[in-house]
């Protein structure tokens, strides 16, 4: 059994920085090293972290060593990590070696690929060998994604640039061409005492349209679960900065509104607030009952009035289709545009033969395929010019 690191200073290291923010950022190292650290092991590391002392050298590294490694292979990264974090001792793994790069595309590649990648080994040149590494992650099913790809993944989400959509205004502003502001017209003439003045002009300006997004978190769509939702946390902080309103429900066996947890900046505390926020992750479905709460509590307040409403979801419903069904065209009514994505959609082969995606299918205006970081950009890209 290893022996913990000395860590007798570690209590005034903690204290430099608030606790939760130096504890995620242990985590976050660790998984960019390598290691596979989950939404769910970094909130355990952080709950085992408040039931001991910081000062503690012993406690604080085997509650982390505990909550965050899988297997032993993660242990030798992980005292690396720890030293250098807490420490501030160098040693901190930031890349594999060139001999273990091919563990980011581990698993069976197709022909292409193949072709793409196989004199990545031999050419010297490591940022071409990384480009295609990424461009392969970015078309990979995130289902069969291992840990240290997903990792990889996480860091790839600041890549897409969601845009919110647009819609005319009904207040008119000036403007070099467009429509006579004769008001302005005149009151231009009554400062010249009469004379003619130069035409204003007016027209209408665009806003952005309210955006709402429904995520599946329910036990079939587990293995998408954490990328949809940081896809949400994109939305909601990418376009805050274009003044766009963004909403985030998870359906499962209830509603569950996680829009406050998924505006904190930092993706790591934001999924694990929304972690903490969802009673029912994993669990069953009922796509129905939850759209028809969606629309009694907030449709008709005016939150899906208007709006781009994106539902993602594979269709596995326990409850009756009929009422899906009828709760789809509902939302329809209300909604400027309806977009369904299905992470089984792009897949070769499927085909949309469950009950509850033959029951929606009629009141949606886009089908979209959602299993990939490169399938998540076009969604961005159709939700901007909805």
């Amino acid at each position: 059994m290893p022996v913990a690191p000395n860590l007798a200073d570690l209590g005034q290291t903690a204290t430099l920085h608030e606790p939760d923010e130096f504890l995620l950022g242990f985590a976050e190292s660790l998984r960019a090293s390598g290691v596979p650290v989950t939404m769910d092991r970094a909130r355990s590391w952080l709950e085992a972290a408040a039931l001991v002392d910081l000062g503690d050298q012993a406690a604080t590294y085997w509650a982390g060593r505990a909550t965050l490694c899988s297997c032993p292979d993660d242990l030798i990264r992980y005292e690396q990590v720890f030293e250098a974090w807490f420490l501030a001792k160098e040693g901190l793994p930031r890349t594999k070696p060139r001999a273990q790069r091919s563990e980011l595309v581990e698993g069976p590649l197709p022909e292409d690929e193949k072709r793409a990648g196989g004199d990545a080994d031999d050419d010297p040149d490591v940022v071409q060998a990384l480009a295609s590494t990424t461009e392969v992650l970015r078309h990979r099913d995130i289902a069969v994604l291992t840990g240290p790809q997903k990792a990889v993944l996480a860091t790839m989400f600041a890549t897409l640039e969601p845009r919110a959509p647009r819609r005319r205004a009904l207040r008119r502003t000036p403007h070099r061409r467009g429509e006579v502001d004769g008001a302005r017209t005149l009151r231009q003439s009554l400062r010249r005492m009469g004379e003619p003045a130069p035409i204003q002009w007016r027209r209408r300006t665009t806003r952005p349209r309210r955006v709402v997004l429904l995520v599946d978190v329910s036990g079939s769509m587990s293995k998408y679960a954490d990328a949809l939702v940081r896809l949400a946390h994109r939305f909601v902080t990418a376009t805050k900065q274009q003044g766009a309103q963004v909403e985030v429900f998870t359906t499962g066996t209830r509603l569950t509104r996680v829009t406050r947890a998924l505006q904190h900046r930092d993706p790591e505390r934001a999924l694990i607030a929304a972690g903490e926020t969802v009673p029912d992750w994993a669990g069953g479905t009922r796509l129905g009952d939850n759209i028809k709460a969606f629309s009694d509590r907030w449709g008709q307040r005016g939150t899906a009035r208007g709006a781009v409403v994106v539902i993602f979801s594979d269709g596995w419903e326990r409850g009756e289709p009929a009422l899906l069904a009828e709760q789809m065209a509902r939302l329809r009514r209300m909604a400027h545009r309806v977009i369904w994505v299905n992470p089984h959609r792009g897949k070769a082969g499927y085909e949309p033969v469950q009950s509850g995606v033959l029951a929606v299918l009629p009141y949606v205006d886009d089908f979209l395929a959602g299993h990939s970081l490169a399938t998540f950009a076009e969604l961005t890209e159709v939700i901007a010019r909805a």
